[in-house]
């Protein structure tokens, strides 16, 4: 096995672990901290829907990155000391988010705790993107006969949303912090707004055409 796989190979494994080991980290905070009268009652259970609703909206967002991310690899082939180095540092922000979602569970309507997440979402789709523009612009790095381009897009697409996504909950934090959450949860407005503006055979084409106009110059 070449090194260049084998690190490669080690860096998709340790993301994987340590991807587990943070989405496992957020059910630490599913605790009943007050039962009435020495007995658990479901009002005591429904008391708690804050930190239910942090864990879920956690759960969901470490599983659509980690799912992001595995399709990077799934593409890429090769790694080098800049693209490892994006790695870490999105792992460090993945780690990051169980603190972030216990602030949200303490202080659900608080503008610092919602802010606090929000900024964790946008560094983590930050190095996310970071990881897709960086080894996509690279041919020998990208596994050229499995992937179209249509893929390509459509990844950074997705990674782009995510950052606007973050952003605008950040936003919205300070003014409206339940409104922020449901941003996150939902994604719905970018999806929305991915719906109308962006047409991937459209962009596709045009990268096209470049294309063929650069190759004619050169020939």
């Amino acid at each position: 096995m070449e090194e260049k796989n084998l690190q490669l190979e080690r860096t998709v494994f340790f993301c994987d672990a340590v991807v587990a080991i943070a989405i496992t980290l957020l059910a630490f905070n599913l605790k009943i901290d007050h039962v009435t009268n020495g007995h658990l009652g479901f009002a005591d259970i429904f008391r708690q829907w804050k930190t239910v609703l942090a864990f879920f909206l956690s759960f969901i967002n470490i599983a659509n990155f980690w799912k992001a991310h595995h399709t990077f690899y799934a593409h890429i082939k090769k790694m080098d000391e800049r693209l490892l180095w994006y790695n870490v540092w999105w792992l460090m922000f993945i780690v990051l988010l169980p603190f972030s979602t216990s602030l949200v569970s303490a202080y659900f309507f608080d503008p610092p705790a919602m802010f606090i997440y929000s900024l964790n979402m946008l560094l983590i789709s930050l190095f996310q993107n970071y990881i897709w523009d960086y080894a996509s612009a690279k041919p020998d790095f990208i596994k050229q006969d499995t992937i179209k381009k249509e893929t390509v897009f459509h990844i950074r697409l997705f990674c782009n949303l995510e950052m606007i996504n973050a952003i605008l909950a950040i936003v919205i934090s300070f003014f409206k912090p339940g409104i922020a959450f449901a941003i996150l949860f939902t994604k719905l407005p970018m999806l929305i707004l991915a719906r109308l503006f962006y047409n991937p055979k459209k962009h596709v084409n045009r990268l096209a055409k470049i294309t063929a106009e650069k190759e004619t110059k050169i020939l």
